[in-house]
């Protein structure tokens, strides 16, 4: 007889342990307990489960598993910044950065193997996609993270789009807040995405989380150069819904916003940006460009960087300089990518 799948505890929200457990003679309490050993005590086996008695154990062994899996590679910058691989599908691989400060412990998680939307300026598009992660496969990245508990901040500002895969990182985002789960306080989350509008929409109603918008551009025929969605899911509507929406004094809008040189960084951007913004409270993050590989795209310098910066500001908008961490191990936004592993380890 071929061995029962064992199902893995890691991804599932309360209702769902409280459904695939309902047929065990469990009492009504054990659900919960069962999600604050997985999520809140960082149990890696249901033995470990000691309040829970060995006859419930027992039967839990026999159809469900924790769900963890250690990670197959870390690299370390010289500045602090760890770079982890983990196994997601099969023969494919991703990546997620942990980047420890002084009070501050972020860390930047992958939604999906590579990303379909094919952004210019950034290398996990250039990989194309392999598929979507699940939420076992997400919060695995925490979960197994040796400086776990350290952490302060997460960002799904890793591989792929978050709102290409909106089923799983809005059953994700629960997990991470609720009280039976890991209680990360929403201010603490934030979202990255290009601007998927239904799955903004979702996201805006149904989570408190911090929201983060990959503009790049304030002009239309130069967004979409950078990044084609723009045809499909222009910064102007994306701008539009989120003035349109209540949005309350507990959740961030931020724009991210690459500097390239002679393309986005003159004052004519700045002036459609202040017009574009005029009423939305948000900010913006100016950030470097990392190269990459067979791109003609060049990085603006640091002082036209901060000139930028500070003509923003002098208009009203907020807008911070994004410190770059990671670069020499590939760490850095815009450079995670596993196409040469998930190639080498397809042949």
């Amino acid at each position: 007889m071929d061995a029962v799948q064992k199902q893995c505890l890691v991804g599932m929200t309360l209702d769902e342990i409280t459904g695939a457990t309902k047929d065990l003679s469990l009492p009504s309490y054990l659900p919960r307990e069962i999600a604050i050993w997985v999520y809140k005590r960082g149990a890696v086996s249901i033995d470990h489960f000691t309040n829970i008695s060995k006859k419930h154990r027992q039967e839990l062994n026999e159809r469900f598993e924790v769900g963890l899996s250690p990670y197959v590679k870390v690299s370390t910058s010289t500045d602090g910044t760890r770079k982890y691989l983990y196994k997601a599908l099969a023969n494919r691989y991703i990546e997620s950065a942990y980047i420890p400060d002084i009070k501050r412990h972020t860390l930047c998680i992958s939604s999906q193997v590579g990303c379909k939307l094919g952004c210019l300026f950034c290398m996990t598009g250039k990989q194309g996609f392999q598929g979507h992660l699940t939420s076992n496969q997400i919060l695995n990245q925490i979960l197994s993270l040796p400086e776990r508990r350290l952490l302060t901040n997460l960002v799904f500002m890793g591989m792929g789009e978050p709102f290409d895969n909106i089923e799983i990182t809005l059953k994700t985002l629960e997990i991470l807040t609720a009280e039976w789960g890991l209680s990360f306080s929403p201010r603490k989350i934030t979202v990255s995405t290009i601007g998927i509008i239904p799955g903004m929409k979702r996201f805006l109603e149904e989570t408190k989380c911090q929201l983060a918008i990959s503009m790049h551009s304030p002009f239309e025929n130069e967004r979409a150069m950078l990044m084609p969605a723009e045809n499909v899911y222009p910064i102007r509507k994306i701008v539009e819904i989120l003035k349109a929406f209540p949005i309350n004094k507990r959740r961030n809008v931020s724009f991210e916003y690459i500097l390239f040189k002679g393309l986005n960084d003159s004052p004519r951007h700045i002036n459609q940006l202040a017009r574009l913004l005029n009423g939305l409270k948000c900010k913006i993050n100016l950030m470097r460009f990392h190269p990459i590989p067979e791109s003609p795209l060049m990085g603006t310098d640091d002082k036209a960087l901060i000139d930028f910066r500070d003509r923003l500001n002098a208009k009203g908008i907020t807008a911070t300089i994004r410190a770059s961490r990671g670069e020499d191990i590939l760490a850095a936004c815009g450079l995670l990518s596993t196409k040469e592993i998930n190639k080498n380890m397809s042949k």
